[in-house]
């Protein structure tokens, strides 16, 4: 399931254990913009949802995007393939380096039969 700025927030927040008044204190927002935030209702300008971040000690990036495991779930549907990636991702650097060399050469050989079929 994508997960929205609405959600990372409220995650965040939880996370820090802050309620919603404390956290506009903290970015200087009122509480309930922070309510409307958290519910989808409205998206915070760049200065705010910078302040939002720092007061949450994420980044602006984590709150629009997520998470590097967000962004490759949204982005490979195949969940065998994910899983198999996430694994590879804790090889030493050695063998991460074979494997995306493999996938180089596999990835050239169908691109190259591609071209050359009828």
């Amino acid at each position: 399931m994508k997960q929205q700025l609405s959600d990372r927030l409220l995650e965040a927040r939880k996370g820090k254990g802050i309620s919603q008044q404390d956290l506009g204190k903290l970015a200087k927002v009122h509480f309930t913009n922070i309510g409307k935030y958290e519910r989808g209702e409205a998206t915070p300008a760049s200065d705010i949802l910078n302040r939002i971040a720092k007061a949450l000690d994420v980044t602006t990036d984590f709150l629009m995007n997520g998470t590097m495991q967000d962004k490759s779930a949204e982005a490979i549907s195949d969940e065998e393939l994910l899983s198999q990636f996430r694994k590879i991702e804790k090889l030493p650097a050695e063998k991460k380096k074979l494997v995306k060399e493999f996938l180089d050469a596999f990835i050239f050989k169908a691109d190259l039969q591609k071209q050359l079929a009828p």
